[in-house]
């Protein structure tokens, strides 16, 4: 009979992209480099900037590089929390959602979902003109950027307060928020 040795298992710490600052957001335990590769991480915006009116933003990054005990990542999505979303709808008011697929300047391929919540109900026609308000913001942003500069304009609320100031003439908004992102391709490079 012979008896397999097992692989003694390692702690990495995971670290957020630079323009997050290379803040630590977690630890995975793994047998080998390898096997962490590709995981994805979920943490708040509130554990990288200890600023607690961000606690309703998700992030998700995946790592893609590990340098001994270090794991490095890259931007993979975010998202609002529920119950924050639910807090900004009532009853009365319109749900104006639209999602976009763009590609930033830098050859990131990213699906966007973006929300306005207006103060009261509005017409059909109304919805569509926001609607094209938040394709052309968002896509002249991503044309604009690269990766890290888009998803910083993103999280933090940059694009949502450009969207809010072309979209008050039309009708008047409680709250515009981009809702949900998500990495469709990452660039060859990275």
């Amino acid at each position: 009979m012979t008896t397999k040795k097992k692989a003694a298992k390692v702690q990495y710490t995971v670290f957020a992209p630079p323009y997050f600052g290379l803040v630590e957001i977690g630890k995975i335990i793994a047998n080998k480099e390898t096997s962490i590769i590709g995981r994805t991480v979920e943490t708040t915006l509130y554990n990288i900037t200890n600023d607690i009116s961000q606690v309703h933003i998700k992030l998700r990054f995946r790592v893609i590089k590990v340098d001994s005990i270090k794991a490095y990542t890259v931007f993979y999505g975010h998202e609002l929390t529920r119950d924050y979303v639910r807090h900004l709808i009532r009853r009365g008011v319109s749900l104006i959602r639209e999602i976009t697929s763009i590609e930033t300047k830098d050859g990131w391929k990213l699906r966007v979902t973006c929300m306005a919540v207006t103060t009261h109900r509005c017409q059909t026609s109304q919805k569509r003109a926001i609607r094209r308000i938040m394709i052309n913001i968002i896509y002249q942003k991503s044309q604009q950027c690269s990766v890290d500069e888009f998803v910083q304009q993103m999280i933090l609320g940059k694009i949502a307060s450009e969207i809010t100031n072309e979209a008050r003439k039309i009708y008047p908004l409680r709250r515009v928020e981009v809702q949900k992102s998500k990495v469709i391709k990452l660039h060859a490079s990275s």
